[in-house]
C-alpha cells in the first residue's frame, strides 16, 4: 500500500516550533506581525505614525492621537496575565495533535490551572467555530444524520433527549476523494431546520447526495442538485459507496472524540468541539502552516470574556 503522503506529512516539530516561538519576545514579533501584517495602524484612529513605551507588555503609542495598546488588545489573548508563550503552546498542542488535546492534558503540558486551561481551549476553540462558520460546501457533497451523547434510559435514536443532533456533510473533488468538511449542530431533523442548514452550510451550485432521510430534501432550497438514495439498514446500508466519505469521516469522529475526551457537555458546546475537528481537517494538508494560521486568526478575533464562552449553544 502506497504510503498516504498527508498522514506522514513532517508537520512542526517540537524542536522547530520552540526555535520560532521559545521566547516572549519572539511571540511578541508574530503576533505583531499576525495583526498588523502592513504596519501597525491605530485602533482608534488609524494612524500609522507611532512610539514604543512599556508597561509590563510592549506597549503602542499613536503619536496622532496619543491613543495606547499593546499587541493583545482587541484580541482573544486581551486581558490575559499569561505570558504568549503559553498561548503559543497551546495553539501548537491543538494543531499538531493527531485527534485533540483535553483541557485536562493542557492543564499538565501548560503548567496552568484546569479553569484556566478551559479558558484557553474554549477560546481557541471559538475561534476556530467563527472560522468554520464562514466556510461553503460545493459541488459534489455527502451528507448524513449523526448524533453526539451515549446511551442513557429512555428513548432511543432519533429524538433522543440525552443526544445531540448534527449533520456531517463532505466535499469531495472531481478524482471523488474528500476536500473540506462541515459538522453542523442541528436543532433536530426536520424540513425546517435543513433548510437552515443548506442555507448557511452550502453553496448554490453544490449538489448533495444523501439517504432516504425525508428532511434532506429541503436542500433544494440552496443546492443545485439533490441526489437521494434509500439504503435500509444494517452493515450493507454503511458500506454503500455513495457514502463512503461520509462514513469514513464519522468513524474517524468517534475515535477522536472517544480517544481524547472522557466527557463533554455536548448539549451546550457541540459547536466548537465539533468545528475543532472541522479545522484541522480542512487544513491537513499542511500541518506546519496550522500554528500562524490559528495565530492570525485568534490575533483578528475580538475577545471573548467567559461569560460569552459559558453561554450556551442551545440558548438555554
Amino acid at each position: 500500500m502506497a504510503m498516504n503522503k498527508i498522514q506522514f506529512q513532517a508537520g512542526l516539530s517540537l524542536h522547530e516550533f520552540l526555535h520560532q516561538y521559545g521566547t516572549e519576545a519572539q511571540c511578541e514579533a508574530a503576533l505583531f506581525a499576525a495583526r498588523w501584517p502592513h504596519g501597525w495602524r491605530c485602533l482608534r484612529c488609524d494612524g500609522e505614525r507611532y512610539s514604543c513605551t512599556h508597561n509590563g507588555r510592549k506597549l503602542w503609542e499613536c503619536l496622532d492621537c496619543g491613543y495606547q495598546c499593546s499587541s493583545i488588545v482587541g484580541t482573544v489573548f486581551e486581558n490575559t496575565k499569561l505570558p504568549l508563550r503559553t498561548w503559543f503552546l497551546a495553539i501548537y498542542l491543538m494543531t499538531q495533535s493527531k485527534n485533540a488535546v483535553s483541557a485536562l492534558e493542557l492543564k499538565r503540558q501548560l503548567g496552568v490551572s484546569y479553569k484556566t486551561a478551559w479558558s484557553i481551549k474554549h477560546k481557541l476553540l471559538q475561534t476556530m467555530l467563527l472560522r468554520e462558520e464562514q466556510r461553503r460546501l460545493d459541488g459534489r457533497v455527502e451528507v448524513d444524520d449523526a448524533y453526539l451523547g451515549g446511551e442513557r434510559p429512555g428513548k432511543r435514536g432519533r429524538g433522543a433527549a440525552s443526544k445531540t443532533p448534527f449533520v456531517a456533510a463532505i466535499q469531495t473533488n472531481s478524482e471523488g476523494k474528500p476536500l473540506y468538511i462541515r459538522l453542523t449542530p442541528v436543532a433536530g431533523f426536520t424540513y425546517e431546520a435543513l433548510k437552515q442548514w443548506s442555507a448557511e452550510c452550502l453553496s448554490s451550485t453544490a449538489r448533495v447526495v444523501s439517504d432516504g432521510l425525508g428532511c434532506f430534501g429541503a436542500v433544494t432550497h440552496t443546492a443545485a442538485q439533490h441526489e437521494r438514495h434509500i439504503v435500509g439498514s444494517g452493515k450493507s446500508a454503511v458500506q454503500r459507496a455513495e457514502f463512503r466519505w461520509v462514513n469514513t469521516l464519522l468513524g474517524n469522529l468517534k475515535t477522536a472524540f472517544s480517544g481524547t475526551y472522557h466527557a463533554f457537555n455536548h448539549a451546550k458546546y457541540a459547536q466548537r468541539y465539533l468545528a475543532e475537528f472541522s479545522y484541522r481537517f480542512n487544513r491537513r494538508f499542511d500541518l506546519a502552516a496550522m500554528v500562524p494560521r490559528l495565530l492570525r486568526a485568534a490575533a483578528t478575533t475580538e475577545p471573548l470574556p467567559i461569560g460569552i464562552l459559558r453561554i450556551s449553544e442551545t440558548g438555554n
